[in-house]
Formats: structure tokens, C-alpha cells, sequence
């Protein structure tokens, strides 16, 4: 449980927290995996304040405002139970919601929209941001939200899906990436970054990937096409010639000083899509290369129904396969945590329940 914005010190392994009572709408989901993310750690230390300028490193909370310190520039409710890639079972079902669906496994589409009105993207809350997440053993949302899933995949496989995954195929759907054409991953070797090289392989893509060179051979055997070592004195220069030409789209959660380098990598008309900044939130743009260029940016956030419905067909079809890099008992969410912050790790680290 999160007490505030702060450091590890700020989470709490508690056992007097109450199971949740499921609202009308709403299921009662038996957690059995959780996967870690950036967001948590972002929420944690008020990263989201425009106050903090800094990369995603675990630190910020010295000069964040508690007034703007979530994803939607608003306060943070606490005690917050943390956690948005929610894998189980449920077990309860509100009173509007059919009794039928007791027993199903499911994943949980993080995003909780108001359900008179789904489309407004302002009025969407996160799950473990907004609304209480899957870091404990019990987990209420909405039926909507709780997608039954068939497939042979382990509890923690599937909790390593829900939020990189969704925001990777996010990405991909905004900028429209077609068979045959080429991308960019920054970041590659993350949670987005994993996924972004398999969905855009799915999808007939040419894949080039930067990360760390220690990790350039995994990402290979997960179907990258080239790889370039984010080392190199100019890695999207290098991403480039490994390409044979500039890109169709690039799909960045890096951001920070490369900003401006990764438009550059883009062919005239070319997209760039990002949903971090993981190297910092502030760049510079000339937009000379923006309107010479004719290209399109978008950001990757708060996505339609339909995207996390798309990515539950692509996992019982088979088509993907998860990243996991590591396993922590709630207990040890601390060591867990602390080895997400360092970014050893090839795709994401998930915390067991079950």
C-alpha cells in the first residue's frame, strides 16, 4: 500500500486491509499476478509533476506538487493500493453484473472510464493510480474492465501484458504501422519496448531496436531485425543506415536529449509516437522539421476498449509471447521495485500473489 509520495520507505506490506466489496457494475477479481511499471514508480515519486524535469530514475518527489503529482495533473488519493497489470480469477460479481462470470480467468484493462461517457479521455482513471490496483490479494473494477481469457499461459505470463502491452499496441494502431513499412524502437528492451518489436513484427513491420548492448542479442531472438546499441555516439543516425533509410514511424519512450534525432530518423510524412520519457520530459524541437517535413506526433495514453480487446486476441490466438525477467513474492516489492529502477532486465518484472 502506497502512504505517500516518497521513496521504497512509502509502500507498506500490510495484512488489516479489507477485501473490497464489488459496486453494482463491478467484479471481484482474486488476484493471482501483478506486473511492475513505470507507472508505479512514477506515481510513487510524484514523477507526473511538471515541477520534476528529470528522468524516470526513481527520484523527483523532492521537488514534485502534490496538486498535479498524478499521470491526469491532479492529487493522489492516499492510502493507494498500487498496481494496474492485474491477472486472476473472479470471485464475486455486484449486483448488475451476471453471476455467470464467477470463476472466469481474466486480465484487466487498466484504464477505468466513465461509463456514461467512455469516450472523454479526461474523465479515465488508472487502476493503482486513481483507483485501487492488483498489489494485494483482492482487486474490484469494473465488469467491463475484467476480459476472460483462454489460453495456457501462466498467471504471471499474463500480468506481464496488460499495461506495456496495451500501451505498445496503442503506439502502433496511432500511428497506423502497415506491412512492410519500418519502425524505430526506442527503449527496446522494457516492458513497451518488447512488446512494441513483437506486435509491429505481427503486423509485416521492418524492426529496428536500441537498448542497452548487453541486451541487443535478446532482442533479436524476439524478432528484431537490426539492433543498434543506445551507446553509440548517434544511435538513430545508426538506426538509420541499419534501416537502408529513414523510417516510417518511430515508437519512443525514451525522450530527452534524442528527441529531436528520432524526428530526424523519419521520412518525410513519417510518425512519431511516444508514451514515456524516460530520459527526461523536456526537449527541444525545431519546427522546421516538423512542418518541412510533413510529420505526424502523437501520444499514447488513455486508449479505446478496443485496444486491450485486440491484444486479448492476439495472446489466445498464440501470436505474442510474454517477457518475463523476473518473479517477487508481495512480500519483497521493495527488492522488486529497486530492480525495475536499475533496468537490468530484459521485458518486466512481475509480483506473484498465488
Amino acid at each position: 500500500m502506497l502512504v505517500g509520495n516518497g521513496g521504497p520507505e512509502m509502500i507498506e506490506v500490510r495484512s488489516d486491509v479489507p477485501v473490497p466489496r464489488p459496486g453494482a457494475d463491478e467484479v471481484l477479481i482474486e488476484v493471482a499476478a501483478c506486473g511492475i511499471n513505470n507507472t508505479d514508480i512514477n506515481t510513487r515519486v510524484g514523477w507526473y509533476s511538471r515541477s520534476v524535469t528529470g528522468a524516470t530514475d526513481g527520484r523527483g518527489f523532492e521537488e514534485s506538487q502534490p496538486d498535479d503529482s498524478t499521470w491526469g495533473r491532479g492529487t493522489l488519493d492516499f492510502p493507494r493500493i498500487q498496481g494496474a497489470d492485474v491477472s486472476g480469477r473472479i470471485v464475486a460479481t455486484g449486483s448488475s453484473v451476471d453471476e455467470a462470470l464467477v470463476g472466469h480467468r481474466v486480465v484487466v484493462d487498466p484504464w477505468i472510464r466513465d461509463s456514461r461517457h467512455p469516450e472523454r479521455r479526461e474523465l479515465a482513471g488508472y487502476l493503482g493510480s486513481e483507483h485501487d490496483g492488483g498489489f494485494a490479494e483482492y482487486c474490484a473494477v469494473p465488469a467491463g474492465n475484467a476480459h476472460p481469457i483462454d489460453t495456457p499461459l501462466s498467471d504471471v505470463e499474463l500480468a506481464s501484458f496488460a499495461c506495456s502491452w496495451s500501451t505498445a499496441e496503442h503506439m502502433l494502431q496511432r500511428v497506423g504501422l502497415e506491412p512492410g513499412q519500418s519502425v524505430a524502437v526506442t527503449g527496446a528492451s522494457g516492458g513497451v519496448g518488447t512488446a512494441l518489436i513483437q506486435l509491429a513484427k505481427l503486423r509485416g513491420a521492418r524492426v529496428v531496436a536500441i537498448a542497452g548492448r548487453a541486451k541487443l542479442e535478446g532482442l533479436g531472438d524476439l524478432g528484431a531485425d537490426a539492433v543498434v546499441a543506445r551507446d553509440d555516439p548517434e544511435p538513430l543516425e545508426a538506426a538509420v543506415a541499419a534501416n537502408g533509410g529513414p523510417f516510417d514511424a518511430v515508437a519512443d519512450v525514451v525522450g530527452g536529449a534524442r528527441f529531436s534525432a528520432c524526428l530526424d530518423a523519419l521520412r518525410r510524412g513519417g510518425r512519431y509516437a511516444t508514451s514515456g520519457a524516460i530520459s527526461g520530459p523536456l526537449v527541444q524541437l525545431d519546427l522546421r522539421t516538423l512542418y518541412l517535413n510533413d510529420l505526424e506526433l502523437y501520444g499514447a495514453t488513455v486508449f479505446a476498449p478496443r485496444v486491450f480487446a485486440d491484444l486479448v486476441g492476439y495472446i489466445e490466438r498464440g501470436e505474442v509471447r510474454p517477457v518475463v525477467a523476473g518473479v517477487y513474492p508481495l512480500e519483497d516489492i521493495h527488492a522488486a521495485q529497486a530492480d525495475f529502477e536499475r533496468k537490468d532486465h530484459i521485458g518486466s518484472l512481475v509480483i506473484s500473489l498465488r
